[in-house]
């Protein structure tokens, strides 16, 4: 099964580059057989770039989940903490193998979707 999340340019750009090795989350689908994420990157791109493999999802306290993933986080402590700063808890999905697409698609033209706030689930 495959989610799509919104997910901001920096964030995915660090994703498809490598540099990015988890996906943090305040909330997360309910659903534990999606296998691939759908990457939404949002304004100013608002175009579906790409796909990867979920690994895993971690979900534990804020200071846990930075401690079991900060050395592939692909962002600050600061940025982290601060996306977090509202929640006890929070999850980290870990990509894996990732699909950059050569010619990104329209969300709403490919999909027939609007941006999703957080995700859809796609099949």
């Amino acid at each position: 099964m495959k989610v799509l999340l919104s997910i901001k340019p920096e964030h995915a750009d660090k994703i498809f580059q490598g540099e990015k090795k988890y996906e943090f989350r305040r909330a997360i689908f309910k659903n534990r057989k999606v296998t691939h994420v759908v990457v939404y990157a949002s304004s100013p791109v608002r175009k579906v770039i790409g796909e990867f493999e979920v690994l895993d999802i971690i979900h534990d306290n804020v200071r846990a989940l930075w401690e079991k993933t900060q050395s592939l986080a692909g962002i600050s402590e600061r940025k982290f903490f601060d996306y977090f700063s509202d929640r006890e808890k929070g999850y980290a999905i870990e990509i894996g193998k990732i699909q950059k697409y050569q010619d990104p698609v329209s969300l709403e033209g490919e999909y027939g979707l609007a941006p999703p706030q957080s995700f859809v689930y796609l099949s």
